[in-house]
């Protein structure tokens, strides 16, 4: 009977998809916070906070502070151990906690009140902004949570379609939370009064925008513990508990076989130098759109829509190949390959608006390509017992790029008054890398013994 209700749960196309969709929209909904800020980025200079561009970089940076210094390794053991349900719910709530510490850091009570939290931050660190210690402090938390929100749900996809459209699910939740980062270029700029653009941003046009954006936290925190009742299900009717392998309980020596583990290694390496070329990149993107183009910053805002848009619409299909197709190592090449051409374009190639549109689509290719790829790989090589702790150590050593990258290209663009070229020479260089390491990839497993190009869906 047991066997009987799993075939009946995991093996039904619509338990699954709605499982998806759950967990689907709260990604969503983290990806809109961590984008409220870019489309105002070109004000928060000139506006009542007064961020400089390096304060802003730091800020950006933040998202990762927490998981480079140890959480996000202890959280992902913690997600072997205790489950999905516990720890996701755990650290989505958390996420909600963050935002709203950042709210109230750019809020007017806060920045105008003369509180004790203001005047402690301003004895801290008397040469910094409160509202900048504040918002680092909200959105690391903030960041932790998201990462290991991300983390449960790629495991918990990984558990529901094993066997079956496991990339296409995995690209199809990446595609949505995309919809997240477009829905923020979109809706953003529309939720500030058009004259507010023009003169200095009050504490208030700048905290409106972060309320929207906590709403939708909410919500997808509602989704996500519904999720939790059907993953319950689910673990119920396998028997779960009962079936556990004394080999499947979480050692601390499994991180140090993960991290020694070669595939890993350049998987790791290719996720951090890739996606520091599109996340840490987007952080500015509107900003050097603006000023480069010599656009307004609603257009700027249009056209780095295109990126999510892109990885929407071309993500599910290149996951749909790798289901029944396979060739991963080749797609996470070309991938990294049409980065750096983008990249390339940005510092040296005309300024005229067409080829910036140009460019933010050809980027939102080669976004689609290796996120694809690269995540359904992990399942490969890593037992569904130990991949928490695995992808959880991804997300670590690309969010040690995500928080040194942004903080370095703000000094940069800070120290050139905001010379593009300099600015660009950072992405074009870390684009090489992630070729190197892609090719790499691609070799080093000769004998397929991982099976990293071959399909991901089994016959029968």
């Amino acid at each position: 009977m047991v066997k009987k209700a799993q075939t009946l749960l995991r093996n039904s196309k619509s338990a699954r998809w709605l499982v998806l969709i759950f967990i689907a929209v709260t990604m969503y909904a983290a990806y809109f916070f961590a984008e409220v800020f870019p489309p105002i980025s070109p004000f928060l200079r000139d506006s009542l906070l007064g961020w400089t561009d390096s304060e802003y970089g730091s800020y950006s940076g933040a998202y990762s502070l927490l998981c480079v210094w140890g959480g996000l390794i202890v959280c992902g053991a913690l997600l072997d151990k205790w489950g999905t349900r516990v720890t996701g719910t755990i650290f989505v709530t958390s996420m909600v906690a963050g935002a709203l510490i950042v709210y109230y850091a750019v809020s007017t009570g806060f920045n105008t009140g003369n509180g004790a939290i203001y005047n402690t931050l301003l004895s801290w660190f008397p040469k910094s902004k409160p509202s900048v210690i504040l918002s680092i402090a909200g959105y690391s938390i903030f960041g932790l949570g998201a990462e290991i929100a991300g983390v449960a749900v790629t495991k918990s996809i990984a558990k529901w379609f094993r066997g079956k459209e496991v990339a296409t699910a995995m690209s199809l939740q990446v595609s949505l939370a995309r919809v997240g980062t477009a829905s923020a270029y979109w809706i953003i700029p529309f939720l500030l009064p058009k004259e507010a653009l023009s003169v200095s941003l009050t504490f208030g046009q700048i905290s409106w925008p972060v309320q929207f954006a906590i709403f939708l936290l909410l919500v997808g925190l509602i989704t996500f513990l519904v999720f939790c009742v059907l993953d319950k299900r689910l673990d119920t009717q396998e028997a779960y508990q009962a079936a556990k392998d004394p080999e499947d309980e979480f050692k601390f020596s499994d991180v140090w076989r993960i991290m020694t583990n070669k595939h890993f290694i350049m998987i790791a390496l290719l996720c951090v130098f890739f996606y520091c070329c599109v996340f840490s990149f987007d952080k500015f993107a509107i900003m050097m759109l603006s000023d480069k183009f010599k656009i307004s910053t609603d257009v700027a805002s249009y056209m780095m829509s295109l990126l999510p848009f892109g990885a929407m619409l071309f993500t599910p299909i290149f996951g749909t190949i790798l289901d029944f197709r396979g060739k991963g190592t080749k797609l996470m090449i070309l991938g990294s390959f049409i980065v750096l051409f983008v990249h390339l374009l940005f510092a040296f190639g005309p300024e005229k608006p067409f080829i910036g549109f140009a460019a933010i689509t050809i980027l939102g290719v080669g976004f689609s390509l290796v996120p694809a790829a690269m995540w359904p790989t992990l399942p490969k090589i890593i037992p569904q017992s130990k991949l928490g702790t695995a992808i959880a150590l991804t997300y670590w050593v690309q969010n040690i790029g995500l928080w040194g990258v942004p903080i370095i290209a703000g000094k940069v663009l800070q120290a050139t008054d905001r010379n593009y070229l300099y600015f660009e020479f950072i992405y074009i260089s870390l684009a090489i890398v992630a070729i190197f390491v892609s090719i790499i990839l691609s070799k080093s497993d000769p004998q397929g013994k991982y099976g990293l190009d071959l399909p991901n869906k089994k016959k029968g």
